[in-house]
This record gives C-alpha cells, structure tokens and sequence, in this order.
C-alpha cells in the first residue's frame, strides 16, 4: 500500500487576517500546527492581487518550515522569479483569474504548451519539482509528460460540487481513470480542491493517487473544533479509506 500524504493549504489563514489587517493569524503559526496534526507539506498559493498569502509569508515559509513547501503560482514572469529566489520543494503552476474567488479549473496545457514550457523548464533548471493543476483529462495529462512535469495534480472541485449520484461516480470514475494514464506515463499523481470530510474517502482510496492537497475546508472546520482536530480527522479517513484498499 502506497502512503498517501497530505498537503495543507493555509491560504485562507491569511484571508481572515487580511480581513482585519495585522498579523493575527498567522500563517506560519497554522502551518506547524498542521505539521503537528499529520500534514505532510504545506501549499501556499501567491496570488497576483495577494489577496490572502503575501510575499512575507512566502519568505517565512521558505526559511522555517520543516516539512515540504508547494508554492502555487502563475505563469508569470514575476511568480518565476519568487520561486527561483526561495526555492520551495515544489511549484504548482495554476491558472488564475482575477475576478474568481478560488481556482476555477484546470490548467490547458495543451493550449498553452510554447508558453508553460520556459516556465516548466525555468524551475526544473533550479531543482524544484513542477507540479501542474489540470483536469482529469487525458489530452492533459499527456501534454504534461511531453513538457517535463514531475507531478500532476487533478482537480477535484466539479466531483465534490456535483449533487447527483450518477454524475459524481462518472465523474469520479474519471479522476480514477486519470490518475492510472499519470502513473503509466510516469508522472506522480495528487488531487484537490474543494475535499470535505464527505467527499475524501472515494478519492483517498484512489491508489495511483500519492497526495492530496486540502485547505479551505480544514480552515472553516477549524473555526469549530480548532485546526489541529481538523486536520486530525482528515488525517484519519484518508488513512481508514487507504486501508481499506490495501
């Protein structure tokens, strides 16, 4: 049976100080918390408006975490150079609008293939992994084998948001599908984006899948039973349903 780790995003750690302004909570603070509770890695997504993570807290991340940093980021001129002057473990290259609230979908690699490809070659030229946000759509996960990524990690929004029973296990049965393709192609395979306590199990069971990455969730649920226990009980099931598949 394949570990299967856990990343934690702490971005809306930042949202909620950026509410208010100052420096309560602190992002850094819930990342060893996380640490503590069982996460593997911690993801942190600096966005063009910073509108939640700044580039302090990228700095600090860098420099003090003792677990795994996956810096989300643009295709941009101004996030490659971010990450080339820390150097995180890994970089997720994410679209991004400015007007959507979170991450919509999935990155067209495809499409975008002469673009993506300085910057995939940028990052693997400093030793930093490169991960790319995709649908689980083979068309996608082939054009990130031919660019040189080290991972892809699927996103899984439309499966946790569709209510009807028929259109999540095709849906699901998708992402399955997507993330045998990454293991024959020799690409490491994660998943996230919008997992709940609800929605994980199916996925971590999943066992071509070896991360998965979580965050706004785990940060709402802190607000009632803290973040440690959060993150204690995500913990639990991904391992219960890994289990049980072994």
């Amino acid at each position: 049976m394949k570990y299967l780790r856990l990343g934690v995003n702490i971005d809306h750690v930042a949202t909620i100080r950026n509410a208010r302004g100052g420096v309560h909570p602190d992002p850094l603070r819930a990342a060893r918390i996380a640490e503590a509770a069982g996460a593997d890695g911690i993801t942190a997504h600096l966005r063009e408006d910073r509108r939640h993570i700044s580039d302090g807290d990228i700095t600090r991340l860098a420099h003090e975490l003792t677990i795994p940093l996956n810096f989300e980021m643009a295709a941009t001129k101004e996030m490659l150079e971010i990450a080339l002057s820390h150097k995180p473990h890994a970089s997720c290259l994410v679209p991004e609008k400015r007007e959507e609230r979170t991450t919509e979908g999935g990155l067209d690699v495809a499409g975008g293939y002469s673009s993506l490809k300085y910057y995939v070659e940028s990052l693997k030229g400093a030793d930093i992994r490169v991960s790319l946000f995709i649908e689980a759509d083979p068309k996608q996960i082939e054009a990130a084998k031919k660019i040189g990524a080290d991972i892809i990690e699927i996103h899984t929004g439309a499966y946790c948001d569709m209510e009807d029973p028929a259109q999540r296990q095709a849906e699901f049965e998708r992402i399955q599908k997507a993330a045998a393709l990454a293991e024959e192609l020799g690409l490491e395979c994660h998943a996230g984006h919008g997992l709940t306590y609800g929605t994980v199990s199916p996925i971590a069971a999943i066992p071509t899948i070896v991360e998965l990455n979580i965050g706004h969730f785990l940060i709402g649920e802190a607000i009632f039973s803290g973040l440690e226990p959060a993150i204690t009980k995500m913990r639990h099931l991904m391992d219960e349903a890994r289990q049980a598949v072994a």
